[in-house]
């Protein structure tokens, strides 16, 4: 491929400046941010794809550097952001601060910080004359959903080229993961029926049949803590279960006609998606029975599944964890406790690897940062990615 003389030269911070201008809270679009990508990666000539979602307000972004085929490596990033409200922010958290060696705003670590190494690579990827493809993956919602990717997955192999590996640019320190727990969020409703306090036969207390609910999920949170982690590689060794909101009623002498709680499982990659969904139904029948309707049917309860995010499972001696590892200097993998999108790569059949610059314990935080030794040892485990696809 002829690399392109007016394409924009940006360095890694440079770029990550660009991004972070952006305010891509996962609420709000991110077509400014994918246009601003897309005129860069024009200017250089490297083909990519839009993947709009439904709406058209969002889209995913797929290039390609290097030959069109199956067989490359994809470095996947997302695009959207968590919010600022509320936070303490020393400055304008859309405007990149750089002070005592620490690059600071919204998303410098999760982590347009590996978007920005990635796009960095543009021209020195060129240059090499690359032999296997590396593929640029850029996504929107992994901080709702984790859904942005779906659909540029299901091209994969159809329309675009189907690839051999795939690193997730998570922030891990660089250290290769392997394995994290999946997460799945409910909302809970229980309908009662409104009655004087004093008269409990005329009515169903729906906060009281929440809280009968919500005991249950203590009892198979503890019954999860007492199985363990079998791996003992994970970070609590155990499945969780929490509970985070809880809402209901109108006075203290009035049977509540609702109540409505949130609630979530992080479960281990071994863990069966559908026990403790199984669980709480079964709790759901109990305590409509014996404590909603005991004085007649007044009451229901609703459990809607808002999100659903896979674990990524250990796939020993896989392509993505070889060549992450090669790259990243190490000998053994290591567990994330948080979700990412590598879970949908693996269920679309893809070997997946989290592997990304800076420290997921800024991720989220007012005044969020990533050092700049952090991406200076990125753009160095990119570099030698551009090599190892040369060889």
């Amino acid at each position: 491929m002829t690399v392109p003389a007016g394409g924009s030269r940006f360095t890694p911070l440079e770029l990550l400046e660009h991004l972070v201008a952006f305010d891509t809270e996962s609420s709000k679009s991110n077509l400014a941010l994918i246009d601003f990508v897309a005129d860069y990666l024009d200017g250089w000539g490297v083909p990519h794809v839009r993947v709009p979602n439904a709406a058209g307000d969002k889209a995913a972004l797929f290039a390609t550097l290097g030959p069109p085929t199956d067989g490359g490596v994809v470095l996947s990033g997302h695009t959207d952001v968590v919010p600022v409200t509320g936070q303490a922010w020393t400055t304008d958290p859309f405007r990149l601060r750089v002070a005592d060696g620490r690059a600071y705003g919204r998303g410098a670590v999760d982590m347009k910080g590996f978007d920005a190494l990635a796009l960095a690579l543009v021209p020195e990827a060129l240059r090499a004359g690359l032999k296997r493809p590396i593929h640029i993956l850029l996504s929107y919602d992994e901080e709702t959903t984790c859904l942005g990717v779906l659909d540029t997955l299901a091209r994969l192999g159809i329309d675009l080229p189907r690839p051999g590996a795939v690193i997730v640019g998570e922030p891990t320190g660089l250290q290769v993961a392997d394995a994290h727990k999946s997460v799945v969020t409910y909302d809970t409703t229980v309908h009662g029926h409104e009655a004087h306090s004093s008269k409990p036969g005329l009515g169903a207390n729906a906060v009281m049949a929440a809280a009968d609910l919500i005991a249950d999920l203590n009892r198979i949170a503890d019954a999860m803590i007492a199985r363990g982690d079998a791996s003992g590689r994970f970070d609590p060794p155990h499945t969780s279960v929490h509970v985070g909101v809880i809402r209901g009623g109108t006075a203290r002498n009035i049977l509540p006609k609702l109540c409505t709680f949130q609630w979530e499982f992080r479960g281990l990659p071994d863990l069966d998606m559908a026990e403790i969904p199984a669980l709480f139904a079964a709790s759901c029948e109990r305590v409509a029975r014996e404590r909603l309707n005991r004085y007649g049917a007044f009451g229901r309860i609703e459990t809607v599944e808002e999100v659903s995010v896979p674990g990524l499972a250990p796939d020993p001696g896989s392509e993505a964890e070889r060549l992450a590892l090669r790259l990243a200097g190490r000998n053994a993998t290591i567990t994330v406790p948080y979700a990412t999108e590598a879970g949908r790569f693996q269920r679309a059949g893809l070997p997946t690897v989290v592997c990304g610059p800076g420290s997921i314990d800024q991720a989220h935080q007012p005044d969020e940062f990533i050092t700049l030794d952090e991406l200076a040892r990125g753009e160095a485990f990119l570099r030698r990615l551009v090599e190892a696809c040369t060889d």
